[in-house]
């Protein structure tokens, strides 16, 4: 009889036979130490944004960034580390020093010189949230002197809405939370975000609308480490996957995302 290591045929039917228990774990194993090297997927949040973290009524945390991390940690057999900050500008450059493993944001052409994207997971308008018994009633009231516009500090708002008015005077903000006090204290006149911000902000203002129309749009997207691109094809499979799955819809809705819209696939 020969000896085991000599029956090739053996040999093939025991490898398939570990392939089909155990599919290929050395390249997920690979996968993992590539997008989680601390051996925890650090995720990225900040308070406030349901494409980020919010509580629902039980005071359960939710969120895209929340919940998608959670669930790519999961496929990747690691544990998930949530690290909170005040605002999204502070999270990609924390990534951008390796800090942060994981959140998803708007891939704009800054933050993907300090980050690496994924595909776009959803797209969401661009809006202006105004206070109860505003004058403000339609974007096109927005550009003069004297009105006030808020935006987050280093966020897109901040680098973009200049340009757009000429006129306005851009107030920023350290966060969402002291946002909503900078309206009490008329100290801005509106703000201006991603939707799904705008509407968590409106639920906490009473009267407060959000206008017509939209400012532009968000392409959200993963964003990992520069220097990781190996990753970026599991990446754009579990984006895939999710939006496929209806596993996104579900993520949306836990969150309360409003305001969001189909990812175009590249």
């Amino acid at each position: 009889m020969k000896p085991f290591s000599r029956c090739r045929p053996c040999t093939a039917l025991f490898l398939i036979a570990v392939i089909s228990l155990f599919g290929t774990p050395v390249r997920a194993d690979g996968e993992a130490k590539l997008l989680a090297p601390s051996g925890a997927l650090r995720v990225g949040v900040y308070p406030g944004s349901p494409t980020s973290m919010v509580s629902d009524a039980a005071g359960k945390p939710h969120g895209l960034s929340y919940d998608l991390g959670a669930e790519l940690a999961k496929q990747l057999g690691v544990g998930v580390d949530y690290v909170r900050f005040q605002r999204v500008a502070d999270i990609v450059s924390a990534i951008h020093d390796g800090k942060v493993d994981f959140t998803v944001t708007n891939a704009t052409p800054a933050r993907a010189s300090e980050v690496s994207f994924s595909q776009p997971v959803l797209a969401i308008e661009l809006g202006f949230l105004v206070p109860a018994k505003s004058p403000i009633g339609k974007i096109e009231d927005i550009d003069k002197p004297g009105v006030k516009i808020g935006v987050t500090k280093g966020s897109t708002s901040e680098r973009t809405l200049p340009t757009k008015f000429k006129n306005a005077t851009i107030v920023p903000a350290e966060s969402v939370k002291a946002a909503i006090g900078m309206f009490g204290r008329g100290e801005i006149d509106l703000y201006a975000t991603n939707k799904p911000t705008l509407f968590e902000m409106s639920d906490q203002m009473p009267g407060a609308r959000i206008l017509d129309g939209n400012w532009g749009l968000e392409h959200m997207a993963i964003a990992i480490p520069r220097g990781r691109e190996d990753a970026l094809p599991l990446l754009n499979r579990f984006v895939a996957d999710e939006q496929s799955s209806g596993a996104l819809d579900t993520i949306q809705q836990q969150a309360g995302l409003r305001g969001a819209i189909k990812a175009k696939r590249e």
